[in-house]
């Protein structure tokens, strides 16, 4: 008897091979979806969507800004932060760095509009502050006087 697994692949059920197939899939599956050179990519393509300030959807993929800690569109500045980022990118074709890491249902990664770091423009213009602990303090120099004084950094940065 012949089963299809997976992605197409078949198995012969009376050879005993399915127990070891059954056993090394899983490894497969993990080793496939760990390796950098896959995770790691560059996404290319057009911003549809400006959830918030740190996270853009691109050729519909979402993306979340690594390094940037933007205030919670729950409140003005939050919103004001997300109109920025909309007049900024949404319709523009960008190019994301992604770095493999994944956070909800977003790669995390650093783009580029005309090859500037958009992340760097936000905080330069006040409506993003820098997560050192994600950015390595990328963004440190950028940050405005008067967006560290309005929003609050969160927690984990």
């Amino acid at each position: 008897m012949t089963s299809l697994m997976p992605g197409g692949l078949a198995v012969s059920c009376g050879t005993g091979h399915v127990s070891k197939m059954l056993k090394i899939f899983p490894a497969l599956l993990l080793a496939l979806f760990t390796t950098p050179a896959l995770a790691e990519r560059v996404l290319e393509g057009r911003v549809t969507v400006v959830r918030d300030v740190d996270t853009i959807v691109v050729a519909g993929t979402p993306v979340r800004l690594n390094g940037l800690d933007g205030p919670e569109t729950s409140t003005r500045v939050g919103r004001e932060a997300r109109a920025f980022m909309t007049r900024l990118v949404r319709g523009e074709t960008v190019t994301c760095q992604l770095n493999g890491e994944r956070t909800h249902d977003r790669w995390v990664g650093v783009c580029y509009l005309d090859g500037q770091d958009i992340g760097a423009i936000a905080v330069a213009n006040g409506h993003a502050l820098d997560c050192r602990r994600y950015s390595g303090g990328r963004y440190r120099d950028l940050e405005t006087p008067a967006a560290r004084s309005r929003i609050g950094r969160a927690p984990y940065c």
